[in-house]
């Protein structure tokens, strides 16, 4: 697969209509030395001695890029407050992962919330994989202040196994789901991984021992491409068949409003309108609500 060729066709994707005011209020931001970066709950971002009108026209950058859905971000007084509270995920996971020295890439890593974290655990290199103009955009909006060495790769799941270089880790969160195959996505992400590699996953589940999975007729939760959500055993068994040796639960977590809601970041529907509002344990199609399940697999 000639990856600098589908690179260089993706990038044409930042020259769409839709996409070109982002691009230009990006490059119009003035460039700030005097600040601090602060990579807790919020990616903090505090700028010494900024204008009113620089502050200005930081918000209208951020704003003309909606809709926000992971973070949250804050530029000194600005708080995005994205549609997902990435943190509650970003904190259940961080006890099971060492990245240090590591060669690390996040599928479907959206603005880049998780990438930007990442750099406090002192990895070798951090690859962000999603073909998303937008999302792209909002990265480089954040990365403009940060000035990572953080590489975005308009590429999806299908490219990491044909990339310059193999993983020590893959993070692939709220992907799965989305895909017709998941057990020929899981073989290239492991087909990506380094001997040794590590996995982080989660995924949509149902309850139930039995290796069974459920497949909406139409939509789940309103959302039009979701295509299996397994139990944790039938997707344990999609692992294995995928090339794994070990699969490792992590925990299994229902979504509530705490963690996804409506803000003025995204202006859409949110989880509140996805449920049977005279059931939440249901979605308005009558299925499970929605609840996820984080495994580490390991390729020995």
């Amino acid at each position: 697969m000639d990856l600098n060729s589908i690179r260089e066709e993706r990038r044409k994707w930042l020259t769409w209509k839709n996409i070109v005011p982002y691009q230009k209020a990006i490059k119009a931001l003035p460039a700030y030395d005097n600040l601090e970066v602060k990579f807790g709950d919020r990616v903090e971002i505090q700028i010494a001695d900024l204008s009113e009108p620089d502050m200005v026209q930081i918000e209208q950058t951020a704003r003309l890029m909606l809709p926000w859905r992971k973070g949250p971000f804050q530029i000194n007084d600005l708080f995005i407050d994205s549609e997902w509270q990435s943190q509650i995920k970003y904190n259940l996971l961080k006890p099971h992962f060492d990245l240090k020295d590591k060669i690390v890439g996040d599928i479907g890593c959206n603005n880049g919330y998780y990438l930007f974290r990442m750099l406090t655990h002192k990895p070798k290199k951090l690859i962000g994989f999603d073909p998303s103009a937008i999302y792209y955009s909002q990265f480089q909006f954040i990365d403009h202040f940060i000035q990572s060495e953080i590489v975005y790769e308009l590429l999806g799941v299908e490219h990491v196994e044909f990339y310059e270089h193999k993983f020590d880790v893959l993070f692939c969160l709220g992907v799965l789901y989305h895909r017709a195959d998941p057990v020929g996505m899981l073989k290239s992400l492991f087909k990506g991984l380094n001997k040794g590699g590590e996995l982080i996953l989660d995924t949509f589940m149902i309850d139930g021992e039995e290796e069974i999975c459920l497949t909406p007729k139409e939509r789940y939760s309103k959302i039009p491409n979701i295509y299996f959500v397994p139990t944790i055993n039938a997707l344990k068994n999609w692992c294995y068949r995928a090339g794994f040796e070990m699969v490792e639960v992590l925990e299994t977590m229902v979504t509530e409003s705490n963690e996804q809601r409506k803000t003025e970041w995204i202006e859409t529907q949110s989880l509140e309108d996805f449920l049977d509002p005279n059931d939440p344990g249901k979605t308005v199609e009558g299925y499970p609500a929605p609840k996820r399940v984080y495994i580490k697999a390991i390729k020995s």
